[in-house]
């Protein structure tokens, strides 16, 4: 069975407060009916400053969803650590580590995008001391005891739910996030299929005397529609999945390796490199994926549009992976 994910990033490029406000809770709908028909994660992230309002604030929303669910994991994936407060970090993930009974997975990674250190007064410069700090802070101050945060003694209660610590992994494609995530003792997301850097970090764990593991994207993940004709949605709202791949290009230099990396500039051209695919039930059972990803409301996809998908994925895709 691959594990499934329902993603949302809430982005809308002509949304106004009405229509946005909708949008929220429609994707709280949904994450209530995917928890309902067995699916894996909900998978937020986290962007600032966006003009087609991509999803600031991915733990307020897990906390939504966790009001909404009773078993659905969060994947927050990814936070831009060095852009938070360490301890309020800690406690802000503490508190839904226990509202949720344990169902909040955090990656931290450090972003890709100058622009949003600057909005935030956050030295670029320094986003790897940045980061260091913020997980060595979260994996002391979880223990519940008093010690020495910037010179002064602290202490982050109350303790969370999961036991050693909130599940926690660092995020990124680069060397130093193999390293970072092996001397700490962290599981590794990388932000591709990278198997050269998961073997990099099983070495670095190896040097440290750390153990771990990796969540990596498999060779093929792309990003799901499921449709009962894809060429009218491709026709209908093929525009809604190329303004989300053409944000993605305008973000990435030749040195970010993403998962979701698309040269397109037509739709046509998109359809066609398959990052993102409009498929029916029966050819989604037959990808034999590991992972399925559907992204219902993407690019500002029309909400009954994303509805239909997912209730094609919970009830057309699902049961028969099941059987």
């Amino acid at each position: 069975m691959p594990f499934s994910v329902v993603r949302f990033n809430l982005v809308d490029p002509r949304a106004t407060p009405d229509s946005l406000s909708e949008r929220y809770r429609a994707a709280l709908a949904m994450a209530a009916y995917a928890d309902g028909h067995g699916v894996d994660t909900v998978q937020t992230e986290e962007h600032h400053g966006v003009e087609n309002n991509w999803l600031p604030s991915p733990f307020a929303f897990a906390g939504a969803v966790f009001g909404a669910t009773k078993r659905i994991a969060v994947t927050v994936s990814a936070i831009i650590g060095p852009l938070h407060d360490p301890l309020r970090l800690a406690e802000d993930i503490a508190v839904l580590d226990l509202l949720s009974g344990g169902r909040l997975v955090t990656v931290a990674g450090i972003g890709y995008r100058p622009e949003e250190y600057e909005e935030r007064g956050v030295d670029w410069g320094r986003r790897g001391k940045l980061q260091d700090l913020l997980l060595e802070t979260l994996l002391t101050a979880w223990t519940g005891e008093p010690f020495t945060y910037r010179g002064r003694t602290v202490r982050v209660t109350p303790r969370p739910f999961t036991r050693p610590h909130p599940l926690l992994l660092v995020g990124g494609s680069s060397r130093a996030a193999a390293r970072r995530a092996a001397r700490l003792g962290l599981p590794f997301f990388p932000s591709a299929h990278l198997p050269e850097l998961e073997t990099y970090y099983r070495e670095q764990c190896a040097e440290y005397g750390t153990e771990g593991w990796t969540m990596m994207p498999a060779k093929e993940t792309p990003l799901l529609h499921l449709s009962e004709d894809p060429d009218r949605t491709w026709a209908e709202h093929g525009e809604h999945f190329l303004h989300e791949a053409r944000t993605y290009a305008s973000w990435q230099s030749k040195d970010i390796r993403s998962a979701v990396r698309s040269a397109a500039t037509t739709v046509a051209e998109l359809r066609a490199e398959g990052v993102y695919r409009v498929v029916t039930p029966e050819e989604c059972v037959a990808l034999g994926l590991e992972s399925l990803v559907l992204h219902p409301l993407c690019g500002g996809m029309p909400v009954e549009e994303g509805w239909r998908s997912l209730r094609l994925f919970c009830e057309g895709v699902l049961p028969r992976l099941a059987a």
